[in-house]
């Protein structure tokens, strides 16, 4: 129990370094609950940790009546990320970088931070919950309604934001999923070591 709280604090620090100091001064997306939230920064101004706890709602209600055992280890990851990521909303416009390293540089700490949390079988919930569910129902692999989850939050923030973010956002999001599974695969490793 012990080293989940620490894993869900510690990946909650990387997501909010990654988010507020390398992703949202260029403007860029990420996929998922965090894209989506961002969208919603960008054009309206509302807080990312905030609006990701709103937007998330449903799909806990969903997670409290289907699945227990979601709920309650990607509670506190949804909860603590989003409050940390609101936190350090000063980080912005800190680090002078790049776009391209920008969103290199934030799609690594976005990614370390879910795969530290996902290692410690927690995680930050959203679509990664709605991914889990509709991969249930309808026997799709997880991998794929993940991705086309992200594809939906890309495509709609070239509509919102415009061509300009779209190829930094692509290499933020190869970004997270290289650090995230690099992550959950050194958890891998180390288990069959432990055989």
């Amino acid at each position: 129990m012990f080293e989940r709280t620490i894993a869900i604090f510690l990946g909650s620090v990387l997501l909010g370094i990654g988010i507020n100091g390398f992703i949202v001064p260029f403007h860029l997306l990420d996929g998922g609950m965090i894209g989506i939230s961002l969208l919603v920064k960008y054009v309206w101004g509302y807080k990312i940790g905030l609006t990701i706890i709103i937007l998330s709602i449903p799909i806990y209600l969903i997670a409290w009546k289907l699945e227990r055992l979601y709920f309650i280890n990607s509670i506190h990851g949804l909860l603590v990320s989003s409050l940390i990521i609101d936190l350090l909303s000063p980080l912005r416009g800190v680090f002078s970088v790049s776009v391209m390293e920008g969103s290199v540089i934030g799609g690594l700490f976005i990614g370390t931070g879910i795969g530290w949390m996902l290692r410690h079988e927690t995680s930050t919930g959203g679509t990664d919950l709605i991914a889990l569910f509709l991969s249930r129902w309808f026997s799709i692999n997880v991998g794929m309604v993940i991705f086309l989850i992200d594809a939906a939050v890309i495509i709609a923030g070239l509509y919102v934001m415009g061509e300009g973010i779209l190829f930094y956002s692509l290499v933020t999001i190869l970004s997270v999923g290289f650090a995230t599974m690099t992550m959950t695969l050194i958890r891998s490793i180390n288990f069959y070591r432990s055989i």
